[in-house]
């Protein structure tokens, strides 16, 4: 347990902020300027919150109806 601990925290205070991007995105990117690189970041990002939103709004509608059940 402790080395499994060990190596987690290894992995978060060793970590650089990093920004990934697929080939064709990378292509794109180079060929525009700094606007558009940021552009692209924040349209991968926008698309990555939806489905932990989606699970979210799923899990609290089954406590809600599993609360409901219990009463």
């Amino acid at each position: 347990m402790k080395k499994k601990l060990c190596y987690t925290l290894i992995l978060f205070l060793f970590t650089q902020v990093m920004e990934a991007q697929c080939a064709m995105c990378r292509a794109v990117v180079e060929q525009g300027g700094k606007e558009m690189a940021e552009g692209i970041n924040l349209g991968i990002i926008y698309l990555m919150a939806f489905p932990y939103i989606i699970v979210g709004v799923v899990a609290y509608l089954f406590y809600r109806n599993w609360k409901k059940g219990n009463s």
